[in-house]
C-alpha cells in the first residue's frame, strides 16, 4: 500500500546529514538508516533512497544527479511540445494543400 507522504527538503537534508554523522555509532549504514528513519517517521527504504541520491549528488556514487535529472525532464517536456507543434503544422499544411487543390481555377 503506497502512501503519498511528502517530506520537506529541509527534513530530507537533516535526515541524510544525521545518517552521515551517526554512521560510526552503528555496525552498518543500514542499521544507521533504520535507527534514524524511525525518528523521522519515514520508512528505512525511503531514507536509504535519499542517502543514495545524496551520495550521487556529492559524487561519491555513480548515477544521475538531481540537477541532471531535472534537466533531462525539462528536455523531455520540451521535446514533447515540439513534436506536438510539428504535428499541428503538418496537419495544417496538409489541410491547406488540399484546399488549394480543391480551389477552382479561373
Amino acid at each position: 500500500m503506497k502512501t503519498n507522504k511528502r517530506y520537506s527538503p529541509e527534513v530530507r537534508e537533516r535526515a541524510v546529514r544525521m545518517v552521515f554523522e551517526h554512521r560510526h555509532e552503528h555496525e552498518s549504514q543500514w542499521a544507521t538508516i533504520e535507527s534514524i528513519s524511525a525518528k523521522f517517521g519515514c520508512t528505512a527504504e525511503t531514507l536509504r533512497r535519499w542517502v543514495r541520491q545524496s551520495e550521487i549528488d556529492q559524487g561519491k556514487r555513480g548515477g544521475i544527479s538531481t540537477s541532471e535529472r531535472e534537466r533531462l525532464k525539462e528536455l523531455e517536456r520540451e521535446n514533447r511540445e515540439l513534436k506536438r507543434a510539428n504535428e499541428i503544422l503538418r496537419t495544417a499544411s496538409a489541410f491547406f494543400a488540399q484546399a488549394e487543390l480543391d480551389r477552382k481555377l479561373k
